[in-house]
């Protein structure tokens, strides 16, 4: 058990920043109107603090209330009461949810509805810690279908805002447009903790329509934008785009940025996406520092600076991360061998070049077709090269007799299934033609940003079943 007397740094660093900013506008909404000051972000945490009083130090808070201007001062009261917080994204279903409760532990769940924030009370449950309570979870699904939690100390979760806010030069004169989810570990990384610990404001944006993100940068002169490839996809695709004068960075992570996807962008505003590569268990990793010259697929950046990355090679192969920011272990089920001593290892194959790093797949990604091992990207990168073609993402299907097949999911317009296959027949060696081509308008992604493989898998098992 620790020590009920040992500081948050995240709340040391907070008191710094509440002398220096003060009644400087903190959180503006996407009509650019203030809603909250540093100053009055303090009162609010207060008052929930004393709201709060009830929770049980060291009981885990889930807390599910979207991209409410609520959070930073909600998230200054569970620290002040020595709760543990879980953030939660909006777009869990009941199920979902109650599983991420149920292995997370929760004493209550702080949901917010018209501006009210509640909360729900769940059966008492005391936590035998093995040794030291968290201060933070961090909700993962990782390469399994099943939740768990990730066990974080405050001053890691200060050491990746510190990190990224070094690495992307984002300073508290900088206005951050917060779109993505606050609940989500990049969303939390680059918007809540930079806001406490830097006093860099943002905006706390509800509506991820691309006119609606357009509006809301114009109005509010927000000068970086974190984003993900499918809103500057979508972005890209408008007419009668302002010029957004202010807007100096725009950082997409979440998936992978397509290097068309880029180039359009890039022709289209005459700014860079800078690519950030990072992790739940570990925060940032990677960073696209270039501000100029081509995009390349599947590039990730070098590492972040107090980030160390050993591994990889010329074909693709595992890495290890270290930094201060690693978290400490999975919970309820620890995996020393991943996640723990300041080291994670993902799943994810790296290669180098001169540049940095480029992604080369995932060891849970890899297709076992009659005992050769496929991997996707090597398969997707073929499809993109051809006309009409705008992603294209494999996957893998049981098969009786190969063990598993390859299936791609193909997003364009003017395509033809047997055009494609014909394709994949003159340019692919025999083991690695996709079974099947699936054509859709647009390949469909989470509320992170992300594509699941598996869930395709599940889709197309489905519309097969049903066909």
């Amino acid at each position: 058990m620790r020590s009920l007397s040992l500081e948050n740094p995240i709340l040391e660093a907070w008191r710094a920043t509440l002398a220096r900013r003060g009644d400087r506008a903190a959180i503006l909404a996407a009509d650019g109107t203030v809603v909250r000051s540093f100053r009055a972000i303090e009162a609010e945490a207060e008052t929930l603090r004393r709201w709060l009083a009830p929770c049980a130090p060291e009981s885990v808070v889930a807390v599910e209330i979207g991209n409410s201007a609520s959070w930073p001062a909600l998230l200054l009261a569970l620290f002040r009461q020595r709760c543990i917080p879980l953030p939660l994204g909006s777009h869990f279903g009941g199920v979902e949810r109650e599983n991420a409760l149920r292995t997370s532990q929760a004493a209550a769940l702080i949901t917010s509805h018209a501006g009210t924030l509640t909360v729900h009370r769940r059966s008492a449950v005391t936590i035998a810690w093995e040794t030291t309570a968290p201060d933070f979870l961090k909700l993962t699904s990782g390469t399994t279908a099943q939740p768990r939690a990730i066990r974080f100390r405050a001053a890691q979760l200060l050491a990746d805002c510190e990190q990224i806010c070094a690495t992307m030069g984002l300073t508290d004169g900088d206005l951050n447009y917060g779109a993505i989810p606050f609940a989500h570990s990049y969303g939390f990384s680059n918007l809540l903790t930079p806001l406490l610990c830097r006093g860099l404001p943002m905006v706390a944006a509800q509506d991820r329509m691309p006119r609606a993100l357009l509006d809301g940068l114009e109005r509010t002169r927000a000068t970086v934008l974190p984003g993900m490839p499918v809103f500057f996809d979508k972005i890209t695709q408008l007419s009668k785009v302002p010029a957004l004068p202010d807007l100096r960075l725009c950082i997409s992570a979440g998936a992978p940025l397509p290097a068309a996807l880029g180039e359009r962008f890039t022709q289209r505003f005459g700014r860079r996406v800078h690519t950030f590569y990072g992790a739940s268990e570990c925060g940032g990793i990677g960073y696209d520092r270039a501000d100029g010259g081509g995009y390349e697929e599947g590039f990730v950046g070098s590492p972040m600076q107090g980030v160390s990355v050993t591994g990889g090679d010329d074909a693709g192969a595992s890495i290890a991360v270290r930094s201060a920011a690693v978290g400490d272990g999975y919970f309820p089920q620890a995996n020393a061998s991943t996640l723990g001593g300041g080291q994670f290892v993902p799943s994810d194959l790296i290669r180098w070049n001169a540049r940095g790093m480029l992604l080369a797949g995932r060891n849970s990604d890899l297709i076992n077709v009659a005992g050769r091992k496929l991997n996707p990207l090597e398969v997707e990168a073929r499809i993109v090269e051809w006309p009409g073609v705008q992603q294209a993402v494999v996957f893998g299907i049981q098969s009786e007799l190969r063990g598993e097949e390859p299936v791609a999911c193909v997003a364009g317009a003017g395509l033809s299934r047997e055009a494609l296959l014909q394709l994949c027949r003159a340019h692919l060696s025999a083991w690695q033609i996709p079974r099947d081509i699936w054509i859709v308008t647009d390949i469909p992604v989470n509320e992170r940003g992300k594509i699941s493989r598996r869930g395709l898998a599940e889709q197309y098992r489905s519309l097969q079943r049903r066909g």
